[in-house]
């Protein structure tokens, strides 16, 4: 049997489903955007445009490069906006905007910039704007990606095309915050002339592809930039269509409407395997499925037993080999291997013992369906949480099942609104452990999950300064113990991404998940 074929585990989740009296239900309707093939990929025909286009599960949050935290939306924008470095295939860093960088001492780095970069509105790009960029990021605390950038203290200009960048104090990841969104270069002199409102209405960058049109939770429509400094882009016209069913996002790959296709079901992966047109292109990313708890005193999930009986009642394995259809690695630790401060002895691990998550939820004090949990997720993963929800409900849980678009979802975690639980799929753009265990420190769990563990908060506050490697990677992993034991979250498993791809494109995903339309090639 292929790995990611179903399983026979699928016909017991459907029958756990069919028992379950959980609350909730998907609301959410496909948009389809217009009717007709969109990608004209490997035309022969030299007048016809050539056309990528991409089906995403969710829309961009807006065109504001520092406020947005999903990965879908840095997967779109990194076609607008350019980093001064990024990551290759290997984790190294390479140039972008910056030809070279160095590190003058504790706090302070120096970069050369290109002098042959022009924003798409024609402004020249220079260190007026990595100052102006980068120093907006760092002192507005409103953005959703300032708590990753605040470290930076100044940006001092040397001269059009030399910064020197200051950080509050040594900082170990500072070159990696400046391979990811929220580091994209915005185009100062427009801003302050125009407005960010203006701004955002049509937004420039100074990747290979500019913004035409963006019809909200519908399409984005990117044209070719013909001044790109890294040379002739490899497609006229980039579309993005939103598409949140997966049935839908598959039936538009399979009639040609869309050239690739991301989140293929696994019940789905078969079929398009057989077309004649299409196929599957599978790879691990750094994303991990969990389970948010809240610790607030008074929340049924403040107990220890409880958290420890949800993590005990989920048959991870299970899930993977069903939902997932065999794309999934089950762990404890959201810290995959290849990402800094990974601890090995909790990855490829899971627990799973539905006898004494019952058994717990007596010790609790609970009674049968007395310890009532709610349960948000964004439409996206209904499925897993459906399957969730059926064995939280088989131990003794009684669990309200809230399903969201991405929206809505995306509002009430940035208002820390969520009840009990909620499931998200957590990357890592960082590569680093501190981008998945920073939400437990007091300010940051504050009001989300009120974590608070003093030995944790010192751990992970010292990390954050530790220029020794070694030393830094024992916090992380000493971090990862106590967290697998205390449970402000439970994880389920890392997730391997599926893709469905058209015959008009070849196409080689990344564990980064962004699309890259320049590293997409047209067939000819």
């Amino acid at each position: 049997m292929r790995r990611w074929q179903v399983k026979g585990m699928t016909v017991v989740m459907v029958l756990m489903l069919l028992l379950t009296a959980c609350g909730g239900g998907n609301n959410t309707a496909a948009v389809e955007g217009s009717t007709g093939n969109d990608s004209n990929a490997g035309s022969t025909a030299d007048t016809s445009p050539m056309v990528l286009t991409i089906a995403i599960p969710a829309d961009i949050q807006s065109f504001d490069v520092h406020n947005n935290n999903t990965t879908v939306s840095e997967a779109v924008l990194v076609n607008m906006y350019d980093y001064l470095l990024r990551n290759d295939v290997d984790g190294n860093k390479v140039p972008v905007l910056a030809e070279s960088w160095e590190q003058v001492d504790d706090t302070t780095w120096r970069f050369k910039l290109r002098s042959d970069v022009k924003f798409h509105n024609g402004d020249p790009f220079t260190a007026a704007d990595v100052k102006y960029t980068l120093e907006r990021i760092a002192t507005d605390s409103a953005l959703k990606q300032n708590s990753l950038y605040k470290q930076i203290k100044a940006v001092n200009i040397i001269d059009d095309y030399t910064v020197d960048i200051i950080t509050d104090g040594p900082d170990p990841i500072f070159l990696n915050r400046l391979s990811r969104m929220g580091s994209g270069m915005l185009p100062s002199k427009y801003i302050e002339e125009q407005g960010m409102e203006a701004f955002l209405a049509a937004p420039v960058g100074t990747g290979p592809y500019k913004f035409q049109k963006w019809a909200k939770d519908d399409r984005i429509e990117l044209v070719r930039n013909d001044d790109y400094f890294g040379g002739t882009p490899k497609w006229d016209e980039l579309v993005f269509r939103t598409i949140p069913e997966a049935s839908t996002r598959v039936s538009e790959l399979l009639t040609g409407g869309v050239d690739l296709i991301s989140d293929v079901p696994s019940t789905d992966v078969e079929r398009i395997e057989a077309a004649e047109n299409t196929s599957i292109a599978i790879t691990p990313v750094q994303r991990v499925l969990q389970l948010i708890l809240r610790m607030t005193e008074g929340s049924v999930t403040a107990d220890p037993k409880v958290r420890e009986a949800i993590d005990l009642a989920i048959d991870k394995q299970a899930i993977v080999d069903s939902i997932a259809g065999g794309s999934g690695v089950v762990t404890r630790t959201s810290v995959t291997p290849g990402n800094f401060g990974a601890d090995p002895s909790l990855y490829e691990q899971t627990l799973y013992d539905p006898d004494r998550a019952a058994a717990l939820l007596t010790e609790a004090g609970y009674g049968e369906g007395e310890a009532a949990l709610s349960l948000s997720v964004q439409s996206q993963y209904k499925e897993y949480a459906e399957v969730v929800s059926a064995m939280l409900t088989k131990v003794g849980f009684t669990v309200n099942l809230d399903v969201m678009e991405a929206s809505a979802f995306s509002e009430k975690m940035s208002s820390k609104t969520f009840g009990e639980m909620f499931m998200i799929g957590i990357g890592n753009s960082l590569n680093d452990a501190s981008n998945n265990y920073n939400r437990f420190l007091l300010d940051r769990a504050k009001g989300e999950t009120d974590y608070n563990n003093p030995e944790v908060e010192a751990l992970l506050q010292a990390a954050l300064t530790n220029m020794n490697a070694e030393e830094r990677t024992r916090q992380y992993q000493q971090v990862q113990q106590i967290l697998a034991e205390e449970r402000p979250a439970v994880y389920l498993f890392q997730v391997e991404a599926v893709y469905g791809v058209g015959s008009r494109i070849d196409y080689k995903p990344g564990k980064d998940e962004m699309f890259y339309a320049e590293e997409i090639t047209p067939k000819n």
